[in-house]
């Protein structure tokens, strides 16, 4: 099997290179290289090619069999702040490929959806089924792009929209700018998490190892196992959390580190729980296996030996809109991040 990873060289795709060189000899990224410093341990693949997926005119997908598409800006600062560049890239970008993918043969599509675009639920545990309420730029790209995938999906082109629960875990391409990673980082550096919300809101997680998980079942996933275009939630039930609950919980786990609410601390109207029956019913054999408690304690391990190595104050680096300012800041890239 050939496969081409749009955005490898971010948080999941480093970790999606080190399972799928071994998987699969004919693996080959496609990334814009914005974070390709940000490592703390490089993996490298067999070919990795550095291109915008804004500019693809002379690319040749003709002898690949599966396309992964993460490239994106990749939270709601990033979407809010750079607007323009989140529609071109996690939308029109996504669909572009897609069609070239579908005009030269690729057998199957995998997009990297989000669960944020249920943005926000009340009391009621979401499906696949119920009503979208996309709040901020970021999840309204991937609606976007959902909704246009759809009307390119056939027999011959199957597609598969992962909905991911909230990212986390570690990676050797890291982020703390998510939130279990945020409270683990500031636990670090800070000696105490602080919440910048009341900690009401509901956030489903899933570490990145099972992200990388779903995604290989999507490669193999057969069209007689939910049709020609699949768009679904994927994580487990027993990682939806309110977020105040997950702070005391890495409290805990790291011997009761302080919690504080941040001055500026407000309700985030961005709160939701997700069902992942779906997911759980068609890849009985590629369910999330991390443990939340496991994942704690790795993440502080492997960050505490980066801090007390390099003598860093935070961790900016591992912070995507911090490390795109400072691009932008030293004149690397342009206001719509393009290189210069």
């Amino acid at each position: 099997m050939n496969l081409i990873c749009f955005g490898n060289l971010g948080y999941v795709g480093t970790v999606l290179n080190k399972a799928f060189k071994k998987k699969f000899p004919h693996y080959v990224g496609f990334d814009i290289g914005y974070f390709k410093h940000c490592y703390l341990k490089q993996e490298k693949i067999n070919k990795q090619i550095i291109g915008d997926v804004r500019k693809i005119n002379e690319l040749d997908l003709t002898n690949f069999d599966v396309v992964i598409y993460l490239a994106a800006l990749s939270n709601d600062p990033l979407g809010s702040t750079f607007s323009k560049a989140t529609k071109q890239v996690n939308f029109e970008s996504c669909l572009n490929i897609a069609k070239l993918a579908k005009s030269s043969g690729v057998k199957k599509f995998i997009f990297a959806s989000s669960c944020s675009i249920y943005g926000k639920s009340g009391d009621k545990i979401i499906s696949e089924s119920d009503k979208l309420n996309p709040l901020t730029d970021y999840a309204k790209s991937k609606i976007n792009a959902e909704n246009k995938l759809k009307e390119l999906s056939s027999p011959s082109f199957t597609i598969t929209c992962l909905r991911f629960a909230t990212a986390c875990g570690f990676s050797n391409r890291m982020r703390v700018d998510i939130v279990l990673n945020n409270f683990i980082s500031l636990a670090i550096y800070q000696k105490k998490i602080i919440l910048n919300s009341n900690g009401e809101s509901f956030r489903p997680l899933i570490h990145v190892n099972d992200m990388v998980r779903a995604i290989e079942w999507a490669c193999e996933r057969k069209r007689d196992i939910g049709g020609n275009f699949l768009a679904l939630n994927v994580g487990c039930n027993e990682w939806n959390f309110k977020i105040i609950d997950l702070a005391k919980l890495v409290s805990k786990t790291l011997g009761n580190v302080p919690v504080n609410f941040g001055n500026n601390a407000t309700l985030d109207p961005r709160s939701y729980s997700v069902d992942f029956s779906l997911f759980k019913n068609l890849a009985p054999s590629y369910q999330p296996k991390e443990k939340i408690e496991d994942s704690i304690k790795e993440t502080f391990k492997k960050l505490s030996n980066f801090h007390k190595k390099s003598h860093t104050r935070d961790f900016s680096r591992f912070s995507r809109l911090e490390v795109l300012n400072s691009l932008l800041d030293r004149e690397k890239i342009n206001s719509n991040l393009e290189w210069i």
